[in-house]
């Protein structure tokens, strides 16, 4: 197992989304551009990500997209430096971001597994060493037990990936025939994962817009797709009205 974090490694903050649970705030600028004790997001997420030895970024972009970009273009940190996938016709929803970022993510030669970060999630995560962690694998995602409705199913011995279910309706999605879903390990997306540049140029095939679950659980049969647990995790979706007026305790606590 790879124990270093590779040179220069590439992330991507996901941040085109509309932000619709938190309107009226979403009405007038960008979902990155709310603000958490007076930081807008997306420098929260750039920073963290900076600190953690990510300085080549890219961000995706949809709803006030121009806002976005010429925040970014003067307010990027020194050393880091940020490139903005535009989705201005449509959103092309979290896969088809990624699919459409990958002449930036593998770019230059680049052959090393990306960190994805969703631009509305607050955590106490070490990126860096769940980084290091992905590098065996295909994908790594990182999860939890925390309360949620909808979980990803791994697994038991391997916590590899085997589906996806809706606890309150039933539905379950997975490529596997005889899946026993009452013998797998359930557990909740946190937003953030890594995924290898092999699984990348896999999403050339696929639709304009797609989601990354769906790309997950299609792929998880031919390729090795895992999940870390994470016990310690302290993590806050901000991307609703309701869970925002709870951030700033939230990083008060973790001291963010």
């Amino acid at each position: 197992m790879k124990e270093n974090i590779p040179d220069n490694p590439k992330a991507m903050i996901l941040a085109a989304g509309k932000g619709t649970r938190l309107r009226p705030l979403t009405d007038s600028m960008p979902k990155a551009l709310v603000q958490v004790n007076g930081v807008p997001l997306i420098r929260k997420q750039i920073e963290k990500l900076k600190s953690f030895g990510f300085e080549d970024i890219t961000v995706n972009a949809h709803h006030f997209a121009d806002m976005l970009y010429e925040y970014i273009r003067c307010n990027t940190p020194d050393g880091v430096k940020i490139k903005v996938s535009f989705e201005k016709e449509k959103l092309l929803n979290t896969g088809g971001a990624l699919r459409k970022a990958t002449e930036y993510l593998l770019s230059d030669g680049y052959n090393n597994n990306v960190l994805v970060h969703n631009v509305d999630i607050l955590s106490n995560v070490n990126l860096k060493e769940f980084y290091v962690n992905s590098l065996p694998y295909d994908a790594k995602l990182l999860v939890s037990d925390r309360n949620s409705s909808r979980r990803l199913l791994f697994e038991p011995a391997t916590l590899r990936l085997v589906g996806w279910t809706n606890l309150k309706t039933g539905e379950v999605l997975t490529p596997f025939k005889d899946l026993d879903v009452r013998s797998c390990k359930s557990y909740s997306f946190s937003g953030i994962h890594v995924i290898s540049p092999q699984l990348l140029k896999e999403m050339c095939s696929w639709p304009e817009e797609f989601s990354i679950i769906d790309f997950y659980l299609d792929k998880c049969v031919d390729f090795n797709i895992r999940a870390e647990v994470s016990t310690s995790l302290k993590l806050l979706d901000v991307g609703k009205i309701e869970t925002l007026a709870e951030a700033d305790k939230f990083e008060r606590e973790l001291n963010l």
